[in-house]
């Protein structure tokens, strides 16, 4: 072996440290433990019948086609589908506007790769979707934080928080929001908080990437605008995924973004993966055209409803009055806010040995804050494991709150 390695990697490997939630599931594999740890969908949601029937038909029909290279932006026809989508929804938009990625973390990585220099500060909220920050601090991104509160990224201390960092000379690459039941919070950003975002965006010169993974798993309440379609100067770069919505292991995710912008993002690709798979696009053209996707999705946010009012209930029912906890109009995360004095890493460790399992906030921070906080999903778990998690959750924080009493 080399006998200096580590001087032999590059800064940015370096720099880069494994995802904390990665590592936490590996604790989890065990079956015994009930996990409201991952980010997964339900295996239920997936429509492999419907699959079966796509994938035969499409290899008798195009056969060789698809398993050929195809274009770097995406298969052509999957790009239509998508921009057709969004019109449908009233957004102003083309082909030269959309890329397909390697799903939408790769989207993330494509956006650090193209507009982060060393020491570039990025804008986040607190908390933030951990692989974002990881994303943006692999290119040797600085993140700044900006506290939220019930309608998401504050946009009174964001104004704050930039005109800090105009005195000091200092211009934000970006501002980083998943404004749709936001991750790991589970808070949607109402359209006058998007349009107040936006604003300040424009009047200090600052793009926003705007990470829209659960958009469409929404279970009650008022869709919102894409910050996308609000703006009006193209300011906004939008990333999309059918990870939540078809398939994670296909690896779909989309860039929709401005002419621009998406032509640097096309070379940086180039050089990343070449192009993302043919075979799976075009099933998922297939698949966006069979009408299977429509009637799929509306079982999958019925499915998620139910499980998140069961959890809902089952926090209601058993934690102790002292700990607040959000509620989401849809996606599939809560958060959970524990007394300051508690540490939610010292929970998890007590809560592993009672077989469940969270994601610890603190991971979300990008300032080291968080400690009492917890991220719980509702998706994943059946209802009855989800009861018994609750509730050996409650326990184990009833338990510490009588020792720190």
């Amino acid at each position: 072996m080399i006998s200096d390695l580590k001087g032999t990697f590059s800064q940015i490997s370096n720099n880069n440290k494994r995802s904390a939630i990665r590592e936490i599931l590996k604790l989890t594999q065990n079956p015994e433990i009930i996990s409201f740890a991952g980010g997964l969908p339900a295996p239920e949601s997936f429509p492999v019948d419907a699959l079966d029937s796509i994938v035969s038909d499409m290899l008798r029909e195009e056969g060789a086609a698809v398993l050929q290279y195809d274009a770097t932006e995406g298969v052509s026809e999957l790009r239509e589908v998508l921009v057709k989508k969004y019109r449908a929804e009233g957004i102003q938009c083309s082909l030269d506007n959309l890329i397909v990625t390697t799903g939408s973390q790769q989207g993330l990585d494509l956006v650090g790769k193209v507009f982060v220099n060393q020491g570039d500060v990025v804008i986040c909220g607190l908390p933030s979707y951990l692989g974002g920050i990881g994303a943006f601090q692999a290119y040797g991104a600085k993140m700044e934080g900006v506290p939220m509160d019930e309608q998401g990224m504050s946009a009174t201390l964001l104004e704050a928080k930039l005109e800090e960092l105009k005195q000091h000379g200092i211009k934000p690459k970006f501002i980083y929001v998943i404004p749709d039941f936001q991750n790991p919070t589970g808070i949607t950003m109402p359209e006058s908080r998007r349009l107040e975002i936006i604003a300040l965006a424009h009047q200090y010169d600052v793009l926003i990437v705007e990470d829209c993974p659960y958009r469409e798993v929404r279970f009650e309440g008022k869709p919102q605008r894409l910050m996308y379609q609000l703006d009006q100067d193209n300011h906004v770069i939008t990333l999309g995924t059918f990870s939540k919505i078809f398939a994670p292991g296909f690896r779909i995710g989309w860039v929709l973004g401005p002419k621009d912008v998406n032509e640097k993002i096309v070379v940086a690709k180039q050089s990343a993966d070449l192009c993302t798979p043919t075979f799976v696009q075009k099933i998922a053209v297939r698949y966006m055209n069979s009408g299977v996707f429509e009637e799929n999705l509306q079982k999958t946010i019925d499915l998620y409803h139910q499980r998140r009012d069961v959890m809902l209930e089952q926090l209601e029912k058993h934690m102790p009055k002292e700990i607040k906890w959000t509620r989401p109009e849809g996606g599939m995360f809560l958060f959970i806010t524990l007394p300051e004095h508690m540490d939610a890493l010292e929970l998890f460790h007590k809560a592993i040995e009672k077989k469940v399992a969270f994601v610890t906030g603190n991971v979300f921070y990008c300032d080291g804050g968080g400690k009492n906080t917890i991220r719980l999903n509702f998706s994943y778990v059946n209802n009855e494991k989800a009861i018994a998690g609750v509730e050996r959750l409650a326990d184990i924080v009833k338990a510490e709150m009588l020792v720190e009493a």
